[in-house]
């Protein structure tokens, strides 16, 4: 038969187990004042830390905006590293590894969740310690080719040369080819022209190199080259070679529409010629009819054809 406690009996195991969680609790006091300790020591030395890797990484970097997020990250770590001690500390293991866990599947949902934009920001963070360019390079990637502007966490800001301003995922940029025409501070233009086939090449690359380098723009001018190309239909193709600082005092453009206009002078003053595009039509090759035979056997047709029709 089922016995039911007395009020005395219950108050007094209630009783009981009060004064043996009193008891704990008063046994874990020093634990516990050595965590909220350690609690504390961790949170100075994680501010201290982080102010110092944050002045570090802003001189390392060029975001300022990646460095104070590198910087935080530091922080949170070595405030997570402290609260994981002093909880072990005063014996929550299981909560640690909970808490650990926790962190773990959370932060697995958030990286799905956020897929793309984590990927953006762990490029943004990748590229700032690489720093494969920075503010006022000019870089070209896939359709863009442009002058950077700014540098964020999660894109790139690029304004091309048609006055338009660019925003450039940088996944983009860590994933694919990357130009960059500042690193080294030079570049090569290229200028193509065809002369006749009556006329000497050799010659005319003389006197195109000559012209090109009377430019101030023009640098290593003892590299500035003429190449024959190939054969084209109506010319013999050649390519024109000279480098210049880039960026410098004369863009692009303007640089390239001077390399032109001389070649064609320089051209013109040697009486070497930039022919149009010619069609021969030669009859006498091997295995062809030369055009006076041709001519001859339509007018016979067309006569035979004119006697038949008058009969």
């Amino acid at each position: 038969m089922l016995k039911i406690p007395s009020i005395s009996d219950a108050e007094k195991l209630i009783e009981e187990k009060l004064g043996g969680w009193f008891d704990i609790v008063i046994s874990h006091i020093p634990n516990f004042i050595v965590a909220v300790l350690i609690a504390i020591i961790f949170s100075i030395l994680a501010r201290f830390l982080g102010s110092m890797v944050r002045k570090l990484l802003r001189r390392t970097l060029d975001s300022k905006q990646i460095a104070d997020l590198m910087a935080s990250i530091f922080k949170m770590v070595v405030l997570c590293v402290g609260l994981f001690v002093a909880l072990d500390f005063i014996g929550l293991k299981g909560t640690v590894t909970s808490l650990l866990a926790g962190a773990g599947i959370v932060g697995l949902a958030i990286g799905f969740a956020f897929q793309d934009m984590t990927e953006n920001l762990i490029a943004g963070i990748a590229m700032g310690v690489r720093k494969p360019f920075k503010t006022g390079d000019v870089i070209k990637t896939d359709d863009v080719f442009g002058t950077v502007k700014s540098i964020n966490l999660r894109n790139t800001l690029i304004e091309n040369f048609y006055g338009q301003l660019n925003l450039v995922p940088n996944k983009i940029l860590f994933r694919n080819v990357l130009r960059n025409y500042s690193t080294l501070g030079v570049r090569r233009i290229e200028v193509p022209v065809g002369i006749s086939y009556g006329d000497d090449p050799e010659l005319a690359a003389e006197v195109i190199v000559k012209k090109i380098n009377e430019f101030d723009f023009v640098i290593k001018q003892e590299e500035t080259a003429v190449y024959a190309e190939g054969f084209g239909d109506s010319s013999v193709n050649l390519l024109v070679w000279f480098w210049i600082k880039y960026p410098g005092e004369a863009d692009f453009m303007t640089v390239r529409h001077k390399a032109i206009v001389a070649v064609k002078q320089a051209l013109s003053d040697a009486d070497i010629s930039i022919p149009f595009p010619i069609r021969t039509l030669d009859f006498g090759i091997k295995g062809g009819e030369k055009l006076d035979a041709m001519i001859s056997e339509k007018r016979t047709e067309k006569n035979s054809m004119e006697q038949r029709e008058a009969n």
